[in-house]
Formats: structure tokens, C-alpha cells, sequence
């Protein structure tokens, strides 16, 4: 494990890098770092932001699509669903489902089409599937725009956790309310769903709900199994936002193009973002 000091040098490092653009080579090469590495830098970050004055107001949840693991990790490939914090500073909302973003100081960004998650109860500490589909307030499509500082996309889970989850921007699309009766089967519903994603017009993938831990409702419920042993750590709380996963691989996105997404299975609106310098 870390020495509390590593970890805070580290953090200080990534969030240099962050403000400026820059990038540097995977932590893990120089110091053979551990998942629980990652998280304790995440912890650092997390504390430094917050004096700052960075309010948090959720989690991403990354590499919850088990089809893409094997293509990531410099050794092995990525072997767990990770999380991150996420802050005020980075979650943004589309009026009418369209907006402008821009990728300026992004590095090396990509997009990937998610649900998102807004919790209106806290999670009991033993909640079920069905107990979670019960806190979730509303739901919502949305972009995230994922960067990462290490060359080339290459970098072991740990070094993703400790670069934030490898978290730029989130974009949320307009919220739908959740009833006793949408949340009823909600976990199932998901599953079956399905979204596409074009850039300027050309179809460029498409992805299933099931993909992300057989429903992005399971992602949520193994986000809250996973906090319980991480105590050092806030558990899920009420107003808390969550991000799922990505329902496709992460596709590389430029200033000048507009991204569209449609939702099959769901009454779920898409998104059409177009991207600046």
C-alpha cells in the first residue's frame, strides 16, 4: 500500500497534468501499483478537491462493459468495473437534449453513450437490485467524455483509477421521472434496451444495455457493494448523480464533429452534442 505521502504526490501530479494538458507515463511502470493504490491517489485527489472548493456530486463508474476489458491494460487486461468521483466542475446538462462542448485542454478524449442515475433515498446497507431501482429518482442519457493523460491509451486499472477514471465531462440529457411502477422491472428493461451512435451523420456503433453488467441498474448495485469495503470512502447518498458505463467502446471525438445517439427498447431521448476547440 502507499505511504499517505506517495499517494498525495501523486495526486498533486495527476491534477498538475489535468490543468495543464500534459501527459506522463503510466504510474504502475515506475511503482508496480495495486488497485487499492489507485484508490488511495483517488482519495487524495478527492480531499484536495473538495478544500479547494469543489463540490462532489457523484460517481463515474468505468469499465463496467466487460466486452472491452481485453482491450485495455498494459500487462493484463482490465479486470474489475472501477469508480471515481465526480465534481461540480465536470457534469454539465444539455438543454433539450443538444449542446455545444468544447475539448479545449481534453486530452486525448473519447466519447462513450451512458445512462445516468440520480439517487432520490440512500441505499439501505443491505439493499438488493430491487432495493437500489427504488432509490433512483430519475434517469437520463448521457455523453461522457472520457481523457487519459497516459500515451496512447495504455495504462494498467490502477493508473485509470488514479487519473480520475479517466472522467473529463459529463453531459445529461433530459431527466425522465421515475414511478413506482418505471422503477418495477426497471433492472430487466435496461438489459433489453439498446442505443446507436453516429458522428456527422455516419453510424459508428451500437450497444446494448446488457453489455454493462448485464443492466446498468447491476453497475449501481455493485458500486454500493463495492463502497461497503471502502470505508474510507462517503457511501451512496441521496442527490448523489451516477454514471454507468459506457453501452459501446469509446470512440475518439474532435472539434467540428456532432455526435448523436438514439435510444430502441426504452423511452429514453438521445443526445446530439457537437464539439469545439
Amino acid at each position: 500500500m502507499l505511504m499517505s505521502t506517495q499517494a498525495t504526490r501523486y495526486a498533486y501530479q495527476l491534477l498538475d497534468l489535468r490543468a495543464g494538458g500534459g501527459q506522463t507515463r503510466p504510474l504502475s511502470q515506475d511503482a508496480g501499483l495495486r488497485l487499492a493504490d489507485g484508490y488511495a491517489i483517488a482519495k487524495s485527489i478527492h480531499d484536495i478537491r473538495i478544500a479547494q472548493g469543489e463540490i462532489m456530486v457523484g460517481r463515474k463508474l468505468a469499465f463496467t462493459n466487460r466486452t472491452i476489458w481485453p482491450r485495455y491494460g498494459l500487462e493484463d487486461p482490465i479486470p474489475t468495473p472501477l469508480w471515481a468521483p465526480m465534481f461540480d466542475t465536470t457534469v454539465r446538462y444539455a438543454h433539450h437534449n443538444r449542446g455545444v462542448q468544447s475539448l479545449a485542454g481534453a486530452v486525448q478524449p473519447r466519447i462513450e453513450p451512458e445512462l445516468v442515475f440520480r439517487l432520490g433515498k440512500t441505499p439501505p446497507q443491505d439493499a438488493t437490485v430491487e432495493d437500489i431501482a427504488d432509490c433512483i429518482e430519475w434517469m437520463a442519457h448521457g455523453f461522457e467524455i472520457v481523457v487519459c493523460p497516459y500515451p496512447s491509451w495504455k495504462f494498467e486499472a490502477a493508473d485509470a483509477i488514479a487519473a480520475f477514471g479517466l472522467h473529463g465531462t459529463l453531459i445529461v440529457g433530459d431527466q425522465i421521472q421515475m414511478t413506482a411502477g418505471s422503477r418495477r422491472h426497471l433492472d430487466e428493461v435496461l438489459a433489453g434496451a439498446s442505443v446507436s451512435v453516429s458522428c456527422d451523420g455516419k453510424l459508428l456503433a451500437a450497444g446494448f444495455g446488457d453489455t454493462v453488467m448485464e443492466s446498468p441498474v447491476h453497475a449501481l448495485w455493485h458500486l454500493h457493494e463495492v463502497l461497503k469495503t471502502q470505508p474510507e470512502f462517503p457511501p451512496l447518498t441521496a442527490g448523489e448523480i451516477i454514471t454507468t458505463g459506457t453501452w459501446t467502446d469509446a470512440h475518439p471525438v474532435a472539434p467540428g464533429q456532432t455526435w448523436v445517439s438514439a435510444f430502441s427498447g426504452i423511452s429514453l431521448p438521445g443526445l446530439t452534442i457537437s464539439f469545439v476547440k
